[in-house]
């Protein structure tokens, strides 16, 4: 794959599919051996001990063997470079010239394959050099400006450069001379930038696209450093531009990638439209975004399959019509826990990212499942027998039945198991919060849009009709999002909002609001920003009395009462119990038994008193609880990276000290 035509910009699940496009459909349970951590905590073990694969190239090493280079993420970001023989399967694992990251969202989001065959990616503010011939990393840079590459390409000299996110940081590096330059931030905005385009011309200019809340494209002079916008502001769109380099050594581009017509011709710094561009000779130059398989040999064998979760290797020879096959290993802390509940069959289930599977943990045998799983499960939810999914990318629902056999999903097969029921992009793209009403008949979805968008919709899916009501943020609260909600009497929904855009999108809202809404009419009822400055509704509960818990900015603990839609109490929790979880979906609080409400934080678990609304902390976690969980026999379950924890509440009580 040669990236710079290349324009159809896959979303991040398609990269992951990349990633597994081959993956087994289903593994064995395993034991899962938990380990007891003291204090009746234990330790589960990784629900998806596999990584994903952050941009892979098929080349040949200093032997000429045919080799794969790829570089490795798991739950602590890209944390190492893979390498893997394609005759034998032997597999040399490089990790990265610093310490991992230590979360997901740093890892390789761009890499390329030089022409002199070196491998080059760009995160945790590091621009490092694998050299397949030397088996070694050969260069890493100091500390540059944040944070990692969007966008690669090299010059004509064999220069490489980088622009990263969030405010288009420029660096380039000269494998002859072994000279790097920081150009420090090229363009700024109030929002953070994509920049999946880079070219340069034959002069030696550097261009690139921005996106997405407004496209632009940017013309950097490589002597001066000197950056200059090339659209008007008039110009620019919703979404990325678009720029590739020609082989007739200018670079041509879009005001918006796959727009028709309205081509941009550049070329020293230069702009010149020039309307339709029917011949587009791209320079070949392999690099991409986190979904980079470039898979032709120099010998022009190919890969067919590259297998993370059943590590298997198939290369073809298009010659002969042969395949060989190997098996290859490498090391691995596994996959992000998105959330995790209670399903209907007495099990622990959940959804983790990069790679996106389903995971099913069953106590009474102590064994861990995962499964290929149909995008991130971000909001997860068990009631009336059914496990429902609120997902990522696309803003998607499943229905599933744990009674029954799992079926991969399939958007057009009735007969899955998930079933997939629908998808409400670019209304709500990334879901954040999931309701079932107490009939089971509807579902109710909230969360943030689509790239570069300000203000998430509220979808209604209605399971007797098979049919849906989707509100846009200009019939909820403008520019914002749902965050959290919760079912009041009389067919009334309580919801507290976000400020935060979509990724890469414009903040605008000052704070927000909590409100009430008719879920059969639709019609907003009352809104209110009752807490002064808070950006964030996080999660909330109702006690047996109808009074509203919830928690805001993950560090405010607050008691609303519908009836007269007023906060009764409020407290600010961060100096004494710290912050709550956090995550895409939230899961602060655990409904326990006999409408025992608890509360989950980095530090521990509190219990609340709800005579008094005061939170008693009852036992202090030995892992920080990053993913907040759900309840079952006696036990708390949540997660921290890839591992799923719990603990035995057995007769704890309140009055420990975090």
């Amino acid at each position: 794959m040669t990236n710079t035509l290349f324009s159809s910009h896959l979303t991040r699940i398609m990269a992951a599919a990349l990633c597994a496009a081959f993956a087994g459909l289903t593994s064995a349970p395993v034991p899962a051996a938990f380990t007891d951590l003291g204090a009746g905590f234990k330790d589960h073990g990784v629900a998806t001990p596999i990584s994903n694969h952050r941009g892979l190239v098929a080349t040949v090493d200093g032997a000429g063997r045919n080799v794969v280079l790829l570089w490795l993420m798991d739950y602590r970001g890209g944390y190492g470079l893979l390498m893997i023989d394609a005759e034998t399967g032997k597999a040399d694992q490089f990790p990265m010239p610093f310490p991992p990251p230590g979360e997901s969202v740093d890892s390789p989001y761009s890499s390329i394959l030089s022409s002199k065959n070196k491998f080059y990616t760009h995160i945790k503010n590091r621009f490092v050099e694998f050299d397949p011939v030397k088996r070694a990393f050969t260069f890493c840079s100091e500390e540059t400006t944040p944070w990692f590459a969007m966008g690669m390409t090299e010059d004509d000299n064999g220069v490489i450069w980088s622009v990263t996110y969030p405010q288009s940081g420029v660096v380039s590096f000269n494998p002859k001379t072994r000279e790097f330059r920081d150009y420090g931030e090229a363009y700024q905005q109030n929002w953070k930038q994509y920049q999946r385009y880079v070219a340069a011309d034959d002069a030696g200019w550097i261009y690139f696209a921005v996106g997405n809340t407004a496209s632009q494209i940017i013309a950097l002079d490589p002597v001066t450093g000197k950056a200059k916008p090339m659209l008007k502001e008039e110009e620019r769109q919703k979404g990325s531009a678009y720029v590739y380099r020609d082989m007739d050594g200018k670079v041509y581009g879009q005001a918006k990638e796959k727009s028709e017509g309205d081509w941009i011709e550049f070329y020293k710094g230069e702009g010149k439209k020039i309307g339709e561009h029917p011949k587009l000779n791209p320079k070949p130059i392999i690099t991409y975004h986190q979904g980079l398989f470039h898979k032709d040999f120099p010998d022009g064998k190919r890969i067919k399959t590259c297998d993370l979760v059943e590590r298997k290797l198939v290369v073809e020879n298009p010659g002969t019509g042969k395949t060989h096959e190997v098996s290859f290993d490498y090391t691995s802390e596994g996959a992000h826990i998105m959330g995790v509940a209670t399903a209907s069959d007495g099990t622990i289930c959940g959804g983790t990212a990069f790679p996106m599977r389903f995971f099913r943990y069953d106590p009474k045998t102590d064994s861990l499942l995962n499964r290929q799983a149909y995008g991130q499960w971000n909001e997860v939810l068990s009631q009336g027998g059914l496990f429902f999914v609120a997902g990522y990318p696309g803003g998607y629902l499943l229905e599933w039945d744990p009674s029954k056999p799992w079926v991969n999903t399939d958007e057009k097969d009735a007969q899955s198991n998930p079933l997939f029921l629908l998808k409400v992009s670019p209304e709500i793209h990334r879901p954040s919060c999931l309701l079932v009403t107490a009939d089971n008949r509807t579902i109710v979805m909230g969360g943030t849009p689509q790239y570069g968008y300000t203000g998430g919709g509220l979808l209604f899916w209605d399971r007797k009709e098979k049919n849906h009501a989707l509100l846009k943020d200009t019939d909820v609260v403008p520019d914002q999002s749902t965050r959290s909600m919760i079912s009041l009497p009389g067919g009334k929904l309580l919801a507290g909002t976000t400020t935060n855009p979509g990724t890469g999108g414009e903040k605008k809202a000052n704070e927000s609001e909590l409100y009430i809404m008719d879920m059969e009419t639709k019609r907003m009822e009352w809104h209110a920003p009752l807490l002064p400055g808070v950006q964030d509704y996080t999660d909330m509960i109702k006690n047996s009395a109808g009074l509203i818990y919830g928690f805001a900015d993950r560090k405010i603990f607050f008691v609303f009462d519908p009836k007269t839609r007023a906060i009764i109490h409020k407290h600010d929790m961060e100096g004494e119990f710290g912050e709550t979880p956090s995550q895409q979906g939230t899961r602060v609080f655990v409904a326990g038994p006999e409408g025992v409400i608890y509360v989950l934080f980095l530090k521990g678990i509190a219990q609340i008193d709800q005579a008094s609304h005061k939170l008693n902390f009852i036992v202090k976690s030995p892992v920080p609880i990053e993913v907040g969980g759900d309840y079952l026999d006696r036990r708390i379950y949540f997660a921290k990276g890839s591992h799923l924890y719990s603990c035995d509440l057995g007769k704890k009580i309140g009055g420990q000290t975090p």
